[in-house]
């Protein structure tokens, strides 16, 4: 029979309605931060829900970081202002849920880390600069330590350009999507038998980025960070899927 095929459609807990009506509010400005929502009592005559699911509503607008809920408070819970814990939270989350493709997740790292980059080779200070440099000697030092010691030198190298560009959106993104890129082939690091060769390579990338930021060359440096990148993940990601992370490169 010729028609439109229809996709089945999921059921929705009423608990989720109540959810996404106090989102929409919140979002739409209708509840500001430090305003209270209506009592648990309240909200089950206005939604024409019961307390259980009201209560389930609140629990998990909490646990997305919204709103504050107190046991025992005779008021309603508190709508939060913006955290970037929460949004950090949320953004984990969406990555997961989603099952995005490890290409995928690399090729926005290199979006990301490459626009800090720009961004920090521009608008870094002495200090800053500093701390970078300081984070790459910490690389060389590591690399007889071991591979998490190198790790932990290597976070603090992109977190300070981080800071660096002025953006907490751009430091938030890079830190989720950083970690679970790195979770997503921390077994193969591991097991590489090159290991390192692996971070003494990671280093030389480092300081020519380093180099083109020192002299202020924000595009340069840009550059040669989506290469690092692409040199060091694209051997995790499929063959078919490398296009994608090749499309970034001049």
């Amino acid at each position: 029979m010729d028609g439109p095929r229809f996709e089945p459609v999921r059921a929705v807990r009423a608990y989720e309605r109540v959810v996404e009506q106090v989102e929409e509010a919140i979002e739409g400005g209708t509840l500001s931060p430090g305003q209270r929502l209506p009592s648990e009592r309240e909200l089950m005559v206005q939604f024409s829900v019961s307390r259980s699911t009201v209560r389930e509503a609140l629990r998990v607008l909490q646990a997305r970081g919204l709103v504050r809920s107190r046991p025992g408070d005779p008021n309603g819970a508190e709508v939060l202002p913006f955290s970037p814990a929460a949004l950090h939270k949320s953004m984990t989350t969406l990555a997961r849920v989603e099952e995005l493709s490890l290409a995928e997740l690399v090729q926005f790292r290199m979006v990301l880390d490459s626009s800090a980059i720009l961004l920090a080779a521009r608008l870094r200070t002495d200090a800053q600069l500093a701390d970078m440099e300081s984070a790459v000697a910490g690389m060389r030092a590591a690399v007889e330590a071991g591979h998490d010691a190198f790790g932990e030198a290597d976070v603090a190298f992109h977190d300070v350009v981080a800071r660096s560009s002025g953006n907490k959106l751009i430091q938030i993104c890079m830190d989720v999507v950083r970690s679970i890129v790195l979770k997503l082939i921390a077994e193969k690091i591991a097991d590489a038998p090159d290991r390192e060769a692996l971070m003494r390579q990671s280093i030389r990338h480092h300081e020519e980025v380093l180099a083109a930021m020192r002299a202020g060359d924000g595009p340069l440096a840009a550059r040669l960070s989506r290469k690092a990148m692409y040199d060091y993940y694209a051997g995790y990601v499929p063959a078919a899927e490398r296009s994608s992370l090749r499309a970034l490169l001049d």
